[in-house]
């Protein structure tokens, strides 16, 4: 079964390099959870590897000569966390740091980069842009992962100044990745109290989200902003505004706590909307990402590629709830499984 899908990645390969390892490296998402996942990737790599120039290929072989096993102490210290262990998955961290050598660093003439899909990376073309020759991190070495988390435990054991450097590594290799810059918004909030730059990490976390839950945290962000500028209206507009995109408990309770010092004070949806606007925070998802998805999404089904048509379209359905979208959605899965 997994023979035909490979023919069909194979079909879909031009005369283009780079444009080939972008669309491989897209595959590699799009198949990590399939059923044969272990024998699609592999052919995945064997294709991407004849894509590499020799330089790009000596950087692969140092890693398979290195062995940096990353995915392993991730997958280590998952458990851990779940369970609520913070110090022990940190402390395991915190010696496998100490040891890390990474090899994936810029230079004078290259970047390194990791971004989750194509979206991600039009997004960073669009509002940062290069400006050194882009090289992909692979996706079997999640530094971006890896310095996330870290910085995540960090921030939790209160270690403020590292958790801010190790942030700032991952939003370095992706940096419109909204979850971690929301993450380091933390920081500018309960320690260094710098109001001015916690206001504008969020609103480029706003700028790029395009999943509901961080165009809500966002939003809840931005509301704890003007808490602090004892502006309860627009930060009750914005925690209502919020409750659009994630039912979130933290936005019910700043609501309660707003109205019981305003005298109760209530605002329906479009009061919310014209109180937001006012102060020229962006209302709902980015209208260049959205109009960015229908065109992966549609140029994906066009050329019959439906999981990854199937993929953008269901990201626009959970920012939109558009009938149209979900009629889409239900045409494709119905070919897919056909």
């Amino acid at each position: 079964m997994y023979r035909k899908i490979i023919e069909e990645i194979k079909s879909n390969l031009g005369g283009n390099k780079d444009l080939n390892k972008q669309y491989l490296s897209s595959q590699m998402e799009v198949y990590k959870d399939h059923q044969y996942n272990k024998e699609i990737l592999k052919e995945i790599s064997r294709m991407m590897w004849d894509c590499l120039s020799d330089f790009e290929k000596e950087e692969y072989t140092q890693i398979i000569e290195n062995e940096t096993p990353i995915i392993d102490i991730l997958n280590d210290i998952s458990y851990d966390i779940e369970s609520g262990k913070y110090e022990l998955a940190l402390e395991k961290l915190d010696e496998f740091i100490s040891n890390f050598k990474p090899i994936f660093e810029d230079d004078e003439l290259n970047e390194y980069h990791f971004f989750t899909n194509t979206l991600e990376e039009i997004i960073f073309r669009k509002y940062i842009g290069a400006e050194k020759e882009i090289r992909y991190i692979p996706s079997n070495q999640p530094i971006l992962d890896l310095y996330y988390i870290y910085g995540f435990l960090l921030l939790e054991d209160k270690q403020f100044e590292k958790s801010e450097k190790y942030l700032k590594k991952a939003i370095k290799i992706n940096p419109v990745s909204s979850r971690v810059i929301l993450e380091l918004t933390e920081i500018y909030k309960v320690h260094t109290y710098d109001y001015n730059k916690y206001y504008m990490f969020v609103s480029d976390a706003l700028k790029y989200a395009y999943y509901p839950q961080d165009i809500a945290r966002s939003y809840r962000q931005l509301g704890h902003y003007y808490m602090e500028e004892n502006q309860m209206e627009i930060a009750l507009a914005l925690f209502s505004y919020s409750m659009e995109y994630e039912l979130s408990p933290q936005a019910y309770n700043e609501i309660h706590y707003i109205q019981s010092k305003t005298n109760n004070l209530s605002l329906n949806l479009d009061e919310c909307i014209s109180l937001i606007k006012s102060k020229n925070i962006q209302i709902g998802a980015n209208p260049f990402i959205l109009d960015a998805l229908n065109e992966l999404a549609e140029e994906y089904e066009k050329n019959k590629l439906y999981n990854q048509s199937l993929y953008y379209y269901n990201i626009i359905y959970n920012l939109t709830k558009d009938k149209r979208i979900n009629k889409k959605i239900k045409n494709i899965t119905n070919k897919i499984n056909y």
